[in-house]
């Protein structure tokens, strides 16, 4: 049997947009390489990411320095196969179909970079079971 030729899709959303869905979609993006198609969006996006989740993201080698906040659409969530929440609670649309997480992770807004380097790591490890579940 051959493997589907249907990219998976994810969308990762939060309130802001700054922090963890960045990061999440930023961790999918570099680990899944063209194997995902990845974005990320909030329900009421900030005006920039997160000083300290651009540096702690630095420190892993992914620059977030050129992202933006993106503001989350209907399409954005009709488009994606899994749907990940952090945090962002009755905002995110649901439609039947498709797959939907949410994951408890604390918020970085207003957090130094020490704060949001056990966030990112628990992040990254999320995403790599993810990833081996996608590519199953």
């Amino acid at each position: 049997m051959t493997a589907p030729s249907h990219r998976p899709s994810v969308l990762f959303v939060c309130v802001h947009n700054a922090g963890r869905s960045q990061m999440a979609a930023a961790f999918l993006a570099h680990l899944a390489e063209d194997r995902v198609e990845v974005r990320s969006a909030g329900s009421a996006p900030a005006d920039s990411v997160n000083p300290a989740v651009v540096e702690a993201m630095k420190e892993v080698g992914i620059d977030l320095s050129t992202e933006t906040p993106k503001m989350l659409t209907v399409d954005a969530v009709q488009a994606s196969d899994v749907v990940i929440t952090m945090g962002c609670g009755d905002a995110c649309p649901v439609f039947p179909g498709k797959r939907y997480l949410d994951w408890e992770l604390d918020d970085p807004a207003g957090q130094g970079v020490d704060a949001v380097r056990p966030i990112r790591d628990g992040i990254e490890r999320r995403i790599r079971e993810l990833l081996s579940e996608l590519m199953d």
